[in-house]
């Protein structure tokens, strides 16, 4: 039912639709951590104020009665959100999935600190020395600094931000406010830094009836086996096919390149 993880050392890779990617997520972030701190005519862009039942949501008001606009815009989401699986394949996952978005800074930040995919392999087995434990002190401050800003920003929707962060600080804030930064904080160290691909694979409702949205038309990375195999390596500049040889060279690249270690082969 449940296998041992084995770590995925994800190697780094450029083109165009992972730039699209890139983009795409920082700015899902951007939005994210900004968003709370706007304030028009004195009031949060986004503020769900739950002891006063109201939820100012970009300067229009609602109340516990409207909820059933909330209904109606989950429902349309949904439906849209099937609609583009059906046409695209799994375009949630790779661009707008927040599991993928914190997963993809926490990997940059692993990148940034430790070094390639080779270089992290060869970290991680060597003995722990002075260099190897600053390294990964480095990192893991780095990732609770990230989620405690996800933390602190996420309990800033419900609690004004202007107010909460003077208040944390100043030992002021309320006990429920602590506790749920705090909650935020584990739960986001947790999920980007620990399990990462463990959630998609175990956790993720969505990725569990994904693939009955596929039909014969949907946009999909797969692999053409008929072109492929039989899989090897082969000499440079060698006829491979009187060999017996198909195009792929099993070199794995495929494998390194993807963040929760499918062979797509």
């Amino acid at each position: 039912l449940y296998a041992s993880r084995k770590k995925i050392y994800v190697k780094k890779i450029t083109g165009f639709f992972h730039g699209i990617r890139r983009y795409t997520l920082w700015a899902l972030m951007l939005a994210y951590f900004a968003i709370c701190w706007i304030s028009i005519n004195g009031q949060q862009l986004v503020h769900f104020d739950l002891p006063e039942r109201k939820f100012h949501v970009f300067g229009i008001t609602f109340w516990p009665q409207d909820f059933f606009l909330l209904a109606v815009t989950l429902i349309i989401s949904a439906f849209a959100l099937f609609f583009v699986t059906t046409l695209f394949g799994r375009l949630w996952c790779g661009y707008t999935c927040p599991q993928t978005a914190w997963t993809f800074i926490f990997m940059w930040i692993e990148e940034k600190v430790e070094g390639s995919r080779n270089q992290r392999m060869k970290l991680d087995k060597s003995d722990n020395d002075i260099s190897k434990i600053t390294k990964k002190g480095i990192k893991h401050l780095l990732w609770l600094s990230v989620a405690f800003g996800t933390g602190l920003t996420f309990v800033g929707y419900f609690y004004p931000i202007r107010e909460l962060v003077p208040d944390l600080f100043t030992y002021s804030a309320n006990g429920w406010a602590v506790f749920w930064i705090a909650f935020f904080t584990l739960a986001t160290y947790m999920n980007a830094g620990w399990l990462r691909e463990q959630v998609c694979l175990y956790m993720c409702p969505y990725a569990r009836f994904q693939s009955v949205m596929y039909d014969d038309d949907t946009l999909a990375v797969a692999y053409d086996a008929t072109r492929g195999d039989p899989r090897g390596s082969r000499k440079r500049n060698s006829d491979y096919k009187e060999q017996g040889l198909g195009d792929c060279v099993d070199c794995g690249m495929c494998v390194q390149v993807c963040p929760t270690g499918i062979d797509i082969r």
